[in-house]
C-alpha cells in the first residue's frame, strides 16, 4: 500500500491533478513490465541456471538408481543399465561384493559420459562402500572436478588428472552411490555419475536466444505501447472534446466511444445524460415560462384592482379587495411550492407526524372550494362510510390531497364534477381524487411525476393552485413510505391515489 501511495504521488500533483498523460502512463507501465521480464529472465539465466540444472540432474539420477534397484533380478539388468545411461547421459557402474569390501566391477556403461567414474581405480571402491553403509545405504556426494587437476599415479587411491595450462575447471558432477541386494542375498553396489554444471555450449545457446528475446520484447513492448495508447486514449480524447462542447449547453452532441467495451458503456452513458440534461433544460425553461406567466397574472390584477381603488372614488368594494386578496393568495402558494420544490432538490424536507383523523382534514379541506361551486359550477363529492385515523404529517399529507384535488380541478373538463373517495381494506386506507376529464395518454403517465413535466406543453392558467404540486406530491409520499399511483382513461378521465397506515385514535396500529 505504501508503494502505491508513492506511485500515486509520483504521478500526482499536490491538488490531486495528474502529472501525465494516459500514454505517457500507459508507456511507463509496459516499459517498466517489460524491464521486470527481462531482469526476471537474465537472472534466471545468469544466476539460477546453475541451481535448477543440479536439482533436476539430483532428482533425475536418483529416479535412474530406483529404477535400477527394482530390477535388479531381471536377466536383461545390463541392457537396462545401458539404455538408462545413454538416455540421461550418465556413467554407470554396478559391482558386486565378493567379500570383505572387495569389489568386482560386473558392468561399467557409457564410462566417457562422465569425469568422474571414468577416473576411479579399484582401490576407491571400498572406500566408497564405506560411506554408502555409513549412511545407511545412499550415499550422494557432490565433487568438484577442480579437486583433480594434478598429476597422479595411476595405481594410487587418488583419482587421475590431467595437467593443462587451461583455465582451472570449475565443473562439478554427483556421484550417487546405493547398496542393493537381490533375490540370492547377493549384495551390489551401483555407482552413477552425471554432471551437474550445464555445458558451456549450453550456456552460449541459451545467452545468445536470451539477446534476441531481449531485443524482441523491447520492439514489442514499444509496438503495444504506441497501439494501445491509441485504442485506449483516442476515443477517451474524443470524448473529453465531446464533454466539453456539452458543458457549453451544446445538446446536440453524440459521444462516440468505439473501441472497446467499457469505453462503448461510458459513451453509451453520457449519450442517456446528455438526453436527459437536455429534457431537464427544456422543462427549466417550460417552467420559467410557466412561473412567469403565472407571477404576473395575479401581479397584473393585484395592480389593476389597486389603482382603480385609488384613482375611482367608490370602487373600494369588498369583491375589489377580496380579488386583491385572492390573487395575493394565489401568489403566496406559488411561492410555497416553489420552496418546497427547492427543499426537495437540496434533500431538506422533513416530516413531522402525528395522529390525525384524515376524514375530517378532508372534508375542512373542501370549505374552500365553495367560491368555485358558486362561480364556476364545479361538484366536489367526498364518499366515505366512517372517519379513519393515520399517524402522519397532518399539513404535508393535507398539502397531498390539496394538490391533487387542484389537479383534478384543472383538468376536470366540461363535467367540472371532482370526486374524493375514501376506502379501508385490512389495516390501511386508500384516498383517490377522480376527474372526469379528457384523461392522459398511457405512454405519458410514467412522467407526470417527474420534476416541471406536463402533459400539455401549451401554457393554461391554473383555475387554482399553482401547476407544480404532482412532483411535490411524489417527494411526500415517498417519505411517508406511501404506496401511490394513477390510472387513466382517455376521455373517461383520470384517478389519483394513495395508501397510508391505519391507526386508532391513540396512534396505534389498526386491528380489525
Amino acid at each position: 500500500m505504501k508503494f502505491l501511495d508513492l506511485f500515486y504521488k509520483i504521478l500526482h500533483t499536490k491538488d490531486g491533478k495528474s502529472r501525465c498523460s494516459l500514454m505517457t502512463l500507459l508507456s511507463m507501465c509496459f516499459f517498466s513490465f517489460s524491464a521486470i521480464m527481462l531482469i526476471l529472465l537474465w537472472m534466471f539465466q545468469a544466476v539460477f541456471l546453475g541451481s535448477f540444472y543440479r536439482a533436476i540432474k539430483t532428482k533425475n539420477i536418483t529416479g535412474c538408481a530406483n529404477i535400477i534397484k527394482m530390477n535388479i533380478d531381471d536377466p536383461d539388468i545390463k541392457e537396462l543399465i545401458e539404455y538408462t545411461a545413454i538416455k540421461n547421459d550418465m556413467c554407470i557402474m554396478l559391482c558386486r561384493n565378493e567379500s570383505r569390501g572387495h569389489f568386482e566391477k560386473l558392468y561399467t556403461s557409457n564410462a566417457n559420459s562422465a569425469f568422474i567414474i571414468s577416473n576411479y581405480v579399484s582401490g576407491d571402491l571400498s572406500n566408497i562402500y564405506a560411506q554408502t553403509v555409513d549412511k545407511d545405504g545412499v550415499w550422494i556426494n557432490i565433487v568438484d572436478h577442480a579437486d583433480f587437476s594434478a598429476n597422479v599415479k595411476p595405481r594410487s587411491n587418488k583419482f587421475i588428472g590431467i595437467k593443462t595450462d587451461s583455465p582451472p575447471d570449475t565443473s562439478e558432477s554427483i556421484v550417487y552411490s546405493m547398496l542393493i541386494t537381490d533375490s540370492d542375498s547377493t549384495e551390489y553396489m551401483l555407482i552413477l555419475d552425471a554432471s551437474i554444471t550445464p555445458p558451456r555450449s549450453i550456456l552460449l545457446t541459451l545467452r545468445y536466444q536470451l539477446e534476441i528475446v531481449t531485443f524482441i520484447f523491447i520492439l514489442v513492448a514499444v509496438i503495444m505501447t504506441v497501439v494501445f495508447s491509441r485504442i485506449i486514449a483516442h476515443p477517451l480524447e474524443s470524448m473529453n472534446k465531446t464533454a466539453k462542447e456539452l458543458a457549453e449547453a451544446n445538446y446536440d452532441v453524440v459521444f462516440n466511444g468505439a473501441g472497446y467495451k467499457e469505453v462503448e458503456q461510458l459513451s453509451d452513458t453520457m449519450n442517456y445524460a446528455t438526453k436527459e440534461l437536455s429534457q431537464v433544460d427544456q422543462m427549466r425553461k417550460d417552467l420559467i415560462a410557466n412561473v412567469s406567466h403565472d407571477l404576473r397574472t395575479p401581479l397584473t390584477l393585484i395592480t389593476g384592482y389597486g389603482e382603480v381603488m385609488r384613482d375611482i372614488p367608490g370602487e373600494n368594494t369588498p369583491e375589489n379587495i377580496q380579488i386583491i386578496i385572492d390573487e395575493a393568495t394565489r401568489l403566496s402558494n406559488l411561492v410555497s411550492d416553489l420552496i418546497d420544490i427547492s427543499k426537495i432538490e437540496a434533500g431538506t424536507m422533513k416530516l413531522e407526524a402525528t395522529t390525525f383523523c384524515i376524514t375530517q382534514t378532508i372534508e375542512a379541506m373542501f370549505g374552500r372550494y365553495n367560491k368555485l361551486k358558486e362561480q364556476d359550477g364545479y361538484t366536489f363529492t367526498f364518499e366515505h362510510d366512517r372517519d379513519v385515523y393515520v399517524y402522519a404529517d397532518e399539513l404535508k399529507i393535507s398539502q397531498v390531497i390539496y394538490n391533487l384535488v387542484n389537479n383534478a380541478v384543472n383538468y376536470s373538463g366540461d363535467s367540472k364534477a371532482i370526486k374524493v373517495r375514501q376506502s379501508c381494506y385490512d389495516n390501511r386506507v386508500r384516498i383517490e381524487v377522480i376527474d372526469s376529464g379528457p384523461g392522459i395518454p398511457q405512454d405519458k403517465l410514467k412522467n407526470i411525476w417527474d420534476r416541471y413535466y406536463k402533459v400539455d406543453k401549451s401554457h393554461k392558467s391554473a383555475k387554482i393552485g399553482t401547476g407544480l404540486g404532482l412532483s411535490i406530491v411524489k417527494t411526500v409520499l415517498k417519505l411517508h413510505k406511501a404506496n401511490y399511483g394513477v390510472f387513466s382513461t382517455l376521455g373517461k378521465g383520470t384517478t389519483f391515489w394513495f395508501e397510508l397506515i391505519r391507526t386508532n385514535e391513540n396512534g396505534e396500529p389498526w386491528i380489525n
